[in-house]
């Protein structure tokens, strides 16, 4: 057999397991992308995590960067290949072998693909659950309501030393369904805190009203709007949710960090949009609850509008009785 049949027939077994080996690097690559630790890869642009379920975003962020560097590899090393061994000859003009109707080939970019997809799509909907997920009466809730420019914060607590506000529910919160409601502290008076576009951060003159939130403890965000579509954003939580007129978002969070942190909108909501910013203030439990006090020395008792009542689509897209 001549040197060149000899090669030609070493290289069949390659070319014939070159399918099969692909689409197990691949699978693997996007199966095991969501499962480590994020502190043991970097942020890839993220900020450091302040709560308890952000570093499960982070993971999935950072999974779906390596499992896209992968594919990408891959990509670019089939070009090279395919660039460097098949490139034509200076001395054979001739046409090289055409190859079509390859099964293989075909089944395997459609079929990849479609298990890097699937891959992806199960973390996504996976974490999605976990992170939307509500507790039945969480240690906190508070009704986070935008309009243009700013923000206003209910705190819907029992605060000490002022009188129960008894069992029925603020006429102000009435834009808020009663499957959140049921979760709501009986008697609770509250307080709130409201903003403008000129309001700053005493501490840091960072601008916007600030929010303030307990350490360790479970806070429960009930997001509602009074003009437009705003969007609750708080950089190093690694999550926002939209403010929908008509429709009630909510989300919870732990947070797990001291400091304070930015916060803005997240939504094109008109001529004024990059001045809705906020601040967050993580504080000891101790300190949260005596921020409460003042904001209520200050007058600030009860609670501001949180803005347009549920409507019928939303209402009955719920599944819950509202």
């Amino acid at each position: 057999m001549s040197p060149n049949g000899s090669d030609r027939s070493s290289r069949r077994p390659m070319r014939r397991k070159l399918p099969q080996v692909l689409t197990a690097g691949l699978v693997l690559a996007t199966a095991s992308g969501c499962s480590y630790n994020w502190e043991d890869f970097p942020r890839l642009g993220m900020p450091t995590p302040v709560t308890e379920e952000a570093p499960r975003i982070l993971s999935l962020w950072q999974g779906s960067w390596a499992a896209a560097l992968v594919t990408g590899v891959l990509v670019w090393g089939l070009i090279l290949w395919s660039v460097i061994f098949h490139r034509r000859s200076r001395t054979k003009v001739e046409v090289p072998p055409q190859t079509r109707y390859n099964m293989p080939i075909e089944a395997l970019y459609t079929v990849v693909p479609l298990i890097i997809v699937s891959v992806l799509f199960y973390f996504t909907a996976r974490d999605e659950s976990k992170l939307l997920a509500l507790e039945d009466k969480p240690a906190h809730t508070i009704n986070v309501v935008g309009y243009q420019w700013s923000w206003g914060f209910n705190y819907i607590e029992k605060v000490e030393g002022q009188p129960s506000a008894g069992s029925e529910i603020p006429k102000e919160l009435d834009a808020i369904p009663n499957r959140f409601r049921e979760d709501f502290p009986e008697g609770a008076g509250g307080v709130y805190d409201v903003g403008v576009p000129g309001t700053r951060n005493p501490q840091n003159g960072n601008p916007g009203p600030t929010l303030w939130l307990p350490k360790g403890e479970k806070v429960r965000f009930v997001l509602t709007s009074r003009d437009v579509i705003h969007s609750f954003w708080v950089v190093p939580f690694l999550m926002k949710q939209d403010v929908i007129p008509g429709h009630t978002n909510a989300f919870e969070v732990t947070p797990n960090r001291e400091g304070t942190f930015m916060g803005k909108c997240a939504e094109l909501c008109g001529v004024d949009h990059s001045r809705m910013l906020f601040n967050v203030k993580v504080v000891s439990p101790e300190r949260y609850q005596q921020h409460l006090k003042e904001l209520a020395e200050k007058g600030q008792t009860g609670y501001v509008p949180a803005g347009i009542e549920q409507t019928d689509p939303a209402r009955n897209a719920e599944t819950n009785k509202l």
